[in-house]
């Protein structure tokens, strides 16, 4: 008899439970914390889906469909948005940005609407006025290539100091060119660095000067670091805690940026250790809204002790990941600084510059694979990309075991015809940013001439034809990190005057929706979790005024970001 009622109870037991458990499943399926309907739904996912509504229970999507089936997700607990025709798309991810840059050039001199050298003494003189004596002046932006009328003294395009130096005699002054790949500095600021005529090109740099050997207040690549490191000292005689404040500063104000672009996941291309401390600090108290996808910036005598304990991945709620390594192999265009195979058409007695010697490149490479980080170059001219293909190919044959590493050329701006195969044959990345070829092609051509600029230049069709993954990205401070201007100047390759550069070149719509979505996830390891709109996905999307799919090209510069929801928040609103 005990043992009858022993069964019975353990079997109404188990009945009980599965009622219970049945009942909150129910729940769970039936309810949605969020539905959006009512829209153009873009899914991005693999057959290409458009839908009308989306349902998100906590941060993750759990339905995608028609208006009329999203219902039954809905009760007096859902936030229910009338998207009245607007459009969903996965939320932005760029893939090549800085995000302290980003927030530090909010506050610092603006210099990329500066139409000439005038200009730029002009806004260097307001700022001293209401400086104190003795503080640095910090611009950025400025572009000679750009600029109208050119200076009427310069060498090889750049205006020498005087000027500056005259409207600034008691404040040192750096001015970071618009790729970030070159300074201008007054004379203030030289003698405090003691810059000579004397003083030599440091390796990988070159200190611009005049045929009499005068510096004429423009260093170049590495030889930015000889002004660089004077500022950086200015800055050390603040409190911990006030330099602790400033960086948080620049951090959350390029994270508000992000958001008021659409942009829910962002690849900093460039993080130092101490970077990453301030960031994983943010992260533990909730204050990144986005979610950010870390490469680290150090040299390989810092990387080899503790490159290991750096690593992490989904931290916060998939709020961070750093799993990768930024490398340069070369400089910009603009300021002549990218390592071409041949000399550049403007500076015949120029090649470039190999920024970092490349034996400090293959230890890191090699240190990256063995503790299985992502490599993330910079190279942006034809030799450049040709030799870090050469060290990715070299280290892979070696390592046959290591698959799937997805390392990544960030820029990939020029390339040779021979190698754009190489990409999608060794398994490389092409993180390129479109709106770089609108803005720099006034000056391409000058640099490369026609024959290079047409065929390799921004390649985008030719990768792609040979099914090279490109992720896209602003490589903001230096342009704006608006997704929407990118993606224009993705599909269009029209320059401000309403040419277009090389447009065979361009990509379709959705090619280039995709390399601001799946394809930046795939490249950060991350399209299991983001990147597409699908069920079991995390919940993050970007709402616009209108479907960039199908409007002509122009009216892309004028569609909004409505809505940008990260996991399910909506943090911003239009």
């Amino acid at each position: 008899m005990k043992n009858k009622f022993l069964k019975f109870f353990n079997t109404l037991s188990i009945g009980i439970i599965l009622v219970i458990v049945l009942t909150n499943c129910s729940k769970e399926v039936n309810h949605a914390d969020l539905v959006l309907y009512n829209g153009t739904i873009i899914t991005v996912d693999s057959n290409n889906t458009m839908a009308e509504a989306i349902a998100v229970s906590g941060d993750t999507i759990m339905f995608i469909g028609s208006n009329n089936s999203v219902k039954k997700f809905i009760d007096d607990s859902t936030k229910v948005i009338d998207l009245k025709g607007q459009t969903a798309l996965p939320g932005f991810i760029d893939s090549h940005a800085h995000l302290t840059g980003t927030g530090k050039a909010q506050i610092i001199l603006n210099l990329q609407e500066a139409k000439n050298w005038d200009e730029v003494v002009y806004l260097v003189a307001q700022a001293v006025s209401k400086a104190k004596f003795g503080e640095w002046i910090i611009g950025r932006g400025w572009h000679q290539e750009k600029w109208n009328p050119k200076p009427s003294k310069n060498v090889r395009g750049f205006p020498y100091h005087y000027k500056l130096s005259q409207a600034s005699p008691n404040n040192p002054v750096m001015l970071s060119h618009a790729s970030g790949h070159a300074v201008f500095a007054n004379e203030k600021a030289m003698k405090m660095a003691n810059i000579t005529s004397d003083t030599p090109n440091p390796r990988g740099g070159e200190i611009i000067k005049d045929s009499s050997g005068i510096p004429i207040g423009v260093f170049m690549e590495e030889a930015e670091t000889l002004i660089s490191k004077k500022y950086r000292e200015y800055q050390l005689k603040k409190s911990a805690e006030d330099l602790l404040k400033e960086k948080k500063k620049y951090i959350t104000m390029a994270i508000n940026e992000c958001l008021s672009k659409g942009i829910t996941t962002l690849h900093d291309a460039g993080a130092t250790f101490n970077d990453l401390k301030v960031i994983k600090e943010m992260a533990d108290s909730n204050q990144l809204k986005i979610r950010l996808y870390e490469m680290i910036l150090e040299d390989y005598n810092s990387l080899k002790d503790s490159i290991r304990a750096y690593q992490t991945v989904g931290y916060k709620n998939n709020h961070l990941t750093v799993r990768a390594v930024k490398l340069y192999i070369d400089g910009a265009l603009g300021s002549r600084g990218a390592w071409l195979l041949s000399p550049y058409k403007d500076a015949p007695d120029q090649s470039g510059l190999n920024v970092t010697p490349l034996s400090e490149i293959k230890n890191v490479a090699k240190l990256a694979l063995e503790n299985d980080f992502q490599i993330c170059t910079h190279a942006i001219g034809d030799k450049g990309n040709r030799v870090i293909l050469n060290i990715y190919e070299d280290i892979f044959n070696k390592n046959p075991d290591k698959k799937d590493l997805r390392w990544r050329v960030e820029h990939a701006q020029h390339l040779s015809k021979k190698d754009i195969p190489r990409f999608n044959k060794l398994g490389v990345i092409a993180a390129m940013q479109g709106i770089h070829c609108t803005s720099d092609a006034p000056f391409v051509e000058k640099r490369l001439g026609k024959g290079r600029a047409k065929i390799g230049a921004y390649a985008w069709r030719s990768l792609i034809e040979n099914r090279t993954t490109i992720c896209n990205g602003t490589d903001s401070p230096v342009e704006d990190i608006d997704p929407l201007q990118n993606i224009y100047a993705t599909v269009t390759r029209k320059t401000k005057d309403g040419s277009q550069f090389y447009p065979e070149q361009k990509m379709t719509r959705l090619e280039a929706i995709k390399s601001y979505t799946i394809n930046g996830a795939y490249a950060a390891f991350e399209e299991q979790l983001k990147g597409t709109l699908e069920i079991g996905k995390l919940a993050d999307i970007t709402v616009l005024s209108k479907n960039i799919l199908d409007i002509p090209d122009k009216e892309i510069l004028n569609t909004k970001v409505i809505y940008t929801i990260v996991g399910g928040k909506i943090l911003f609103i239009k």
